[in-house]
């Protein structure tokens, strides 16, 4: 019953970042856009994303929720080494759902929509660069836990270990990550005309992935790094790498040619396989401190515990996945045929 549960956090954390990261992306897209373009990509993020916004969510609660009850250990050492990026995270999605819904829901035009504008643009690239920073974080190494905790400062215990320029260009990563999955998602929502303007977000943004992830790695090698390590000594993440390259081509080519849903598949598969690069680098010991790596299946609750989490994920899952994929698929997110 572990691997349902493993199998439940994994998906969960494939589609928080493939739906809420496409999300977080279109504000971005935003905040780099002309006075025009802004307006523009702002009425398409309604029109496409405003229905279903707010499901996107569901997957990091229901990750919190497995972490909390199947991983205690795990789940302890990030909420409390690692609770000041985790908090700004949490702030960032509060204030971007607030800013979403008043600056289109507001019944009052003034200048406190400029003020709700620029809430959602910035939340918007700082909650993925936050939540890049916590996964940096745990791929680094830097966390300090054990007994000994009094022998150390604030500084080092909570706030090296995230803020470092490994960890930080993780952040930067993610939140490119975001606007590429974004920018092919609104090319597929536009018309002719606004159509180019998507198709240039792409490539700036499939540029800067590529470039921020190799300084990641160049500096992650210089700084001895548990996961470039890890990365370099492991030939099925580097086959990862390479096939998410290799997609370029055809991601291309389906954008050329006006393929929608060939289009995000792509972009989806080519996101996949980066996120799960440090997974099968690491696997299992997801969670890397100075004392050493830690083995998330060594580290699980009780049986009986278990158990019942993984019944209650197949039930709730039979249950919920069908209505949200109807949701999706009403408000035309999912494409089942192109014409």
């Amino acid at each position: 019953m572990i691997y349902v549960v493993l199998g439940f956090l994994a998906i969960s954390f494939v589609l928080y970042v493939l739906l809420a990261g496409a999300d977080f992306g279109a504000g971005i897209i935003e905040l780099f856009s002309s006075k025009k373009n802004q307006q523009l990509t702002k009425k398409t993020v309604y029109r496409v994303m405003g229905p279903v916004w707010e499901a996107n969510h569901i997957w990091i609660i229901l990750m919190i929720v497995i972490m909390w009850i199947a991983f205690p250990k795990y789940y302890n050492i990030l909420v409390v080494y690692l609770h000041i990026p985790l908090t700004l995270v949490l702030l960032g999605i509060t204030l971007r759902g607030v800013a979403f819904v008043f600056r289109h829901y507001d019944a009052f035009k003034d200048r406190s929509q400029l003020l709700y504008d620029w809430m959602f643009r910035i939340s918007s690239l700082v909650t993925p660069i936050f939540l890049g920073l916590t996964f940096g974080a745990c791929l680094q190494g830097e966390i300090i836990m054990g007994s000994n905790d009094v022998n150390y400062s604030f500084t080092e215990l909570y706030i090296s270990p995230w803020l470092n320029s490994f960890s930080l260009l993780v952040g930067v990563f993610f939140a490119a990550l975001c606007a590429f999955l974004a920018s092919i998602l609104l090319i597929g929502e536009s018309d002719r005309e606004s159509r180019t303007i998507y198709v240039k977000k792409a490539l700036i943004a499939t540029i800067t992935v590529v470039l921020i992830g190799f300084i990641t790695l160049i500096i992650g090698y210089f700084s001895s790094s548990d996961f470039v390590n890890s990365f370099l000594s492991n030939v099925y993440a580097i086959g990862l790498a390479i096939a998410s390259s290799v997609l370029l081509v055809p991601l291309w080519f389906a954008i050329r040619n006006g393929k929608r849903v060939l289009s995000r598949l792509f972009a989806g598969l080519q996101v996949l396989f980066v996120l799960f690069v440090p997974i099968i680098a690491h696997y299992p010991n997801i969670l890397h401190t100075r004392s050493g790596e830690l083995n998330i299946l060594s580290e699980i609750a009780s049986p009986s515990v278990v158990n019942v989490l993984g019944i209650s994920l197949l039930i709730g899952g039979a249950l919920i996945l069908p209505g949200l994929f109807h949701l999706f698929k009403s408000f035309k997110m999912i494409k089942i045929l192109e014409r």
